[in-house]
C-alpha cells in the first residue's frame, strides 16, 4: 500500500478540484430540479388530462432510461443536429452545449426533476381530507389551498424519500467523468490511477470522499426531518 502518493500536494489538489466539481454539479442540479419538479408535480395533479399525459410521459421516459444514456444523448447526440451546430458558436443558449459541465448539469437536472416530480405529486394526492376540509372551512380557494396547505404539507412528507434521491444524485455525479474533460472525484481517482498505477488506493480514497459527503447529506436531512416532521412523531405521555 502506497498511501503517501495519495497525500502528495498535487494529488490532494486534484481530489479537491474534483470535490468542488461534484458538489457544484449536485447542488446546481438539485436547485434547478426542485423548480422543475414543482412545476411538473402541479401538472401531474392538475385537472388537465393533456398536461397529465405530457408530463407523465416525460417522467416515464426519464425513469425508464439510464442516466448515462441521457448524458450521452445531451452531450453527444444534440451536438450532431445541424441546426444546433449552426447556432452553438454565437446563439444563446446553444453556445453552452459545447461545455461538458452544462451538458452534465442539464442531464442531471432533468433526471432528478422527473423522479422528484413523481414523489411530490404522490404526496399531493395523499393530502389528508381533514386538511382540505379545514382549508374550505376558512374559505380558501383552490389556489390558496394548494399554496398554503397542500404544497407545504406535501413537501414535508416528501423529505424522507427526497433524501434518498439526493444521495442517489450524489452517487450519479460520477457519470460526469464519462467526459474526459470533466474532473469530478471519480475522474480525479482515475488520473491518480493512470499516473501511479495504484487503483486500490486511488479509488478507495475516492470512495471515502463519497462516503463522507453522503453522511453529511444524510445528517442534514435527519435534522430537517426532525424539525419539519415533528408533528408526525408519536406523542409522549
Amino acid at each position: 500500500m502506497q498511501w503517501g502518493v495519495i497525500f502528495l500536494d498535487k494529488n490532494l489538489a486534484l481530489y479537491g478540484e474534483g470535490i468542488l466539481t461534484t458538489l457544484g454539479l449536485l447542488f446546481s442540479c438539485l436547485a434547478i430540479g426542485a423548480v422543475l419538479s414543482l412545476i411538473f408535480a402541479l401538472a401531474l395533479t392538475s385537472r388537465s388530462a393533456l398536461l397529465r399525459a405530457v408530463v407523465g410521459s416525460y417522467t416515464y421516459v426519464i425513469r425508464g432510461t439510464p442516466l448515462l444514456i441521457q448524458v450521452y444523448l445531451i452531450y453527444y447526440g444534440l451536438g450532431q443536429l445541424e441546426w444546433i451546430q449552426a447556432r452553438w458558436d454565437d446563439v444563446w443558449p446553444w453556445t453552452h452545449f459545447k461545455e461538458p459541465f452544462f451538458c452534465a448539469l442539464l442531464a442531471f437536472s432533468l433526471n432528478t426533476a422527473g423522479y422528484t416530480a413523481e414523489m411530490l405529486a404522490g404526496a399531493i394526492r395523499e393530502t389528508s381530507a381533514g386538511e382540505l376540509e379545514a382549508a374550505q372551512a376558512y374559505g380558501m380557494n383552490r389556489f390558496t389551498t394548494m399554496w398554503r396547505i397542500i404544497l407545504p404539507s406535501a413537501m414535508r412528507r416528501t423529505l424522507p424519500a427526497y433524501s434518498n434521491e439526493v444521495v442517489m444524485m450524489l452517487q450519479s455525479t460520477r457519470l460526469a467523468s464519462a467526459d474526459p474533460s470533466m474532473l469530478d472525484v471519480t475522474a480525479a481517482a482515475s488520473r491518480v490511477y493512470s499516473d501511479y498505477y495504484l487503483p486500490f488506493e486511488a479509488y478507495l480514497f475516492a470512495a471515502g470522499i463519497y462516503l463522507l459527503m453522503t453522511f453529511a447529506l444524510i445528517g442534514v436531512f435527519k435534522l430537517a426531518e426532525r424539525h419539519f416532521l415533528a408533528y408526525l412523531a408519536p406523542r409522549q405521555n
